[in-house]
Order: C-alpha cells, then sequence, then structure tokens
C-alpha cells in the first residue's frame, strides 16, 4: 500500500513522458556496464533542481530508496538499483549553462555528455581533462560521481581537480552549494572533493562549475615495444622519474596486443609481448625535449625499440576500442581498475600474470600506466562453475597483491556493487564508521543510493 501511494502521488508530480512505471519501460534502467541487473520500481526524470528535491523529500517521507543515474557506462554497479525503489535518471538535465573562457570555467547540468562538453569548449581553446574511453556516451553528472579519469590523468589529474563548486539536493532533500567561483579558496569544509567521488550516496549533483585547462599547442606521439611486461613496467617507472610528464602513458599486455592485431591488420608490431603508447604536448621546443627524454627512459633490457610515432590517430582509436573488443571474445569479463604506486608495477605485472597462469584464467591487462592504474581483465564463461570458481579465488589474490604493494582496490571506475566486499581489507574499521557516519548526516532516511560502497 505505502508504495502504491507513493508512486500516485509521484504520478502527481511528474507527467507521463518523465515517469515510468511500467515494468518493460523501466527495464533499461535495471542495470549498467557491469551487468549487474536490479529492476527498479520506477523511473523519474527530472527538469530541474526542484524536480530532484521534491523526489527526495517524498522518498524521504514514504522511504523509498532513489539511485542517481547518468548515462549507465559504469563497471561497478553504482547505478543499479539494488534495493529497489526509483532510478532517478538525470539524462535529461543536459544543458550547459554557461562557458566563461576569461575565468577558465563552464557551468553544466549533470546529464551533459562529456563529448558534447568537450565539442563545446573547444571553439574557445580548453578543454576539461576527465575523458574516459566512454566519453561520447558517459554524462558529466556520472564522471562527477566516480571520479572518473582516464588517459591524460597521468599529467592533467582526475575529476575532482577540474572541478570548482557544485550545486546538490541531500538525500534529506536539501539545496546545498560547495565550492567557490575561483581557483584558490579554503572557506569551510571542502564537500566538493568529499561528493565528487561519492557515487550518488551523500547527495545529487545538480549542477557542477569545472575548471578548463588551455587545448595545448601541439601533441606528439612515442611507441615503445617490449620482450615481457617486466621490461616494459621498469620502463614506466623511469619515464615517470625523468622531468618530463607525458600527457598519456598507455600499458597494453601481449594479451590486448592481440586483440588489436585480430582487428587491425599491420597496426602493431608482430613479436612484441608489451607495449607503450605515449603522448607527449606542449610547445614544439618542449616536445622535442620530452621525446628525446622518454625515449632515453625507455632504454631497460627488454627493449625491442622505442620512437617517435608520426600518427597516432589510429593507435589511440585501437586502445579505445578495447573494452568492446573483450565483450566480443568473451561471455563475461570480471573487469577491476586496480592502481599502484608506479615503482611496484614490476611486481604488479609479474604477479598478475603469475595468478593468471596458477588458476588458468584468461586474463588481459591494459591501462593508464602513468598512474599505476591498470585494468586487470579476467576473461571467463560464466556457464562453467568451476572456471567461475577459479577466476573468483584468483580475483581475491588479485586484491590482496595489490594492498601488498601499497595499491588501490580502484582507480577510477569506483566501488559500487561490485567492490564492496573488499573494502575492508582497505579502509580501516574506524574510519569505515566515521564516512558512515557522514552518509547519515547527509542522508539521515539511508535512501539515497543505499548498500553501496560499504560492504
Amino acid at each position: 500500500m505505502a508504495v502504491t501511494d507513493f508512486l500516485a502521488k509521484l504520478a502527481q508530480i511528474f507527467p507521463k513522458d518523465r515517469l515510468y512505471t511500467d515494468p518493460v519501460d523501466c527495464y533499461a534502467y535495471a542495470y549498467d556496464n557491469s551487468r549487474i541487473f536490479h529492476a527498479p520500481i520506477a523511473v523519474v526524470f527530472p527538469l530541474t533542481v526542484e524536480d530532484v528535491q521534491a523526489v527526495l523529500k517524498l522518498a524521504n517521507a514514504h522511504r523509498v530508496p532513489v539511485v542517481p543515474r547518468g548515462r549507465g557506462t559504469g563497471t561497478a554497479g553504482g547505478s543499479v538499483p539494488e534495493a529497489g525503489g526509483v532510478a532517478l535518471s538525470l539524462e535529461r538535465m543536459n544543458k550547459i549553462l554557461s562557458i566563461d573562457p576569461d575565468n577558465r570555467m563552464a557551468t553544466v547540468e549533470p546529464g551533459v555528455l562529456n563529448q558534447d562538453l568537450q565539442d563545446a569548449i573547444k571553439c574557445v581553446g580548453f578543454f576539461w581533462p576527465p575523458d574516459p574511453s566512454s566519453a561520447a556516451y558517459c554524462s558529466v553528472g556520472g564522471n562527477l560521481a566516480t571520479c572518473a579519469a582516464g588517459p591524460h590523468a597521468v599529467k592533467y589529474g582526475v575529476a575532482r581537480d577540474h572541478v570548482l563548486g557544485l550545486k546538490a539536493v541531500t538525500g534529506k532533500g536539501e539545496i546545498i552549494k560547495t565550492g567557490c567561483y575561483t581557483s584558490k579558496g579554503v572557506v569551510g569544509y571542502d564537500l566538493t572533493r568529499l561528493l565528487v567521488g561519492s557515487e550518488g550516496t551523500l547527495a545529487v549533483i545538480v549542477e557542477a562549475t569545472l575548471k578548463l585547462t588551455p587545448v595545448p599547442k601541439h601533441t606528439g606521439g612515442i611507441t615503445a615495444e617490449f620482450v615481457d611486461t617486466y621490461s616494459c613496467a621498469k620502463a614506466i617507472a623511469a619515464i615517470m622519474a625523468q622531468p618530463y610528464t607525458p600527457s598519456a602513458l598507455e600499458f597494453l599486455d601481449n594479451g590486448a596486443l592481440n586483440l588489436i592485431r585480430g582487428r587491425h591488420k599491420n597496426l602493431l608490431p608482430d613479436h612484441a609481448r608489451a607495449y607503450l603508447m605515449i603522448e607527449v604536448d606542449g610547445a614544439q621546443q618542449e616536445i622535442a625535449e620530452a621525446t628525446l627524454a622518454i625515449i632515453s627512459a625507455c632504454q631497460v633490457d627488454g627493449l625491442i625499440e622505442a620512437k617517435a610515432a608520426e600518427d597516432t590517430k589510429a593507435l589511440w582509436a585501437a586502445r579505445k576500442a578495447l573494452s568492446p573488443l573483450l565483450k566480443d571474445i568473451a561471455p563475461k569479463k570480471i573487469n577491476e581498475d586496480i592502481a599502484v604506486p608506479v615503482s611496484h608495477l614490476p611486481e604488479l605485472l609479474t604477479g598478475l600474470e603469475k595468478l593468471a597462469a596458477h588458476y588458468q584464467i584468461a586474463n588481459v591487462n591494459f591501462g593508464h600506466a602513468g598512474n599505476g592504474n591498470i585494468h586487470v581483465n579476467l576473461l571467463v564463461n560464466p556457464d562453467r562453475a568451476d572456471e567461475m570458481q577459479r577466476a573468483y579465488a584468483c580475483l581475491d589474490e588479485v586484491f590482496s597483491l595489490v594492498l601488498s604493494l601499497q595499491g588501490t582496490l580502484s582507480g577510477e571506475h569506483g566501488v559500487g556493487i561490485a567492490k564492496r566486499a573488499f573494502v575492508p581489507r582497505e579502509i580501516d574499521e574506524t574510519t569505515m564508521n566515521l564516512m558512515k557516519a557522514l552518509k547519515l548526516t547527509f542522508d539521515p532516511e539511508n535512501i539515497l543510493n543505499p548498500g553501496k560502497l560499504f560492504p
């Protein structure tokens, strides 16, 4: 009866084209890119801050869960309505409210697509550094909810480094404003950085003022081939130890290379078993100096060849296509985005190879090596119980390896549902209790994306 009453009141607020209750209509909002499935009782499409506030106040009164959602490109189940309730889709709040080149900022609604923002600000000479591989489909709100990054984080940082302030609606249904509109500001607690990466568990972001970065004058590319992952990892550490920071530093292991070779003939050398795609940017002189320094840093035992690349567009396109390629060849992939200090990459990558061999699990590794952020993909068939058992045993040891190397369980995908059971290994009980208390300060009825982040 309570749910029926709740839905009836929701229908009084929202017209039929902005409220779905038919299970068929709601189906597309029951899962994300993790392929975890839980159906909501309704999907609501707010257009304004007041719409969001109305949903949350009504949900509080009826104690109905509300799960904020961008475009569903997340891989950890963060936007899946596990507890049922309402999927609050922000996709129609998609206006770029202002672009201010003089102050290097833009203010946007959460449903703006990453690529649409990039296209809009490029014409005035700027870009927003977070650039996940799903940029054409993912929303800025989703990027902020998970603190997304991408290849250029090695030089420019992650999403929370490029936000000046937010407007959000807490789990109580209260509108708050965080941050300021200057690059410096220390008044009050830094709630902006707290909300970014909180996966919609504290408040719903309804507006973001973003810090823009000038488009570099020039870019250059470097490729490096290695006989194995260990020598490649040693080169990565050497590259990051020299003074020139690459604007992107991507690692591909032999499994990833074979995938690309199978789809794009003659794009990659046949004999390399590990590969680096490197980008540098800036003035022409700086690019020339950085290229020489990075090629010099690659001169480790196991290097086959390191050279400047004339045109890397095809390589970058192939790198961005890797995740879809993995789905083509495996019925299921266990996809993790662990990160370790760059100096520990040799131990991590060789350890991953040993674990995959020990558990007899097909494994493909690639990622943002300049941050020590590696995407580990265990390729499994969910219909084979023995294989799934071995895969999860392997994953357990992968996480143990990562934490033993002073790493973290998630570099950019978030925790969501997929990783929450492992969180106590990284965060101690006292710290976690403080986080849970913060959650209840923002959301005392625990209606906002309940069950996410914490075990």
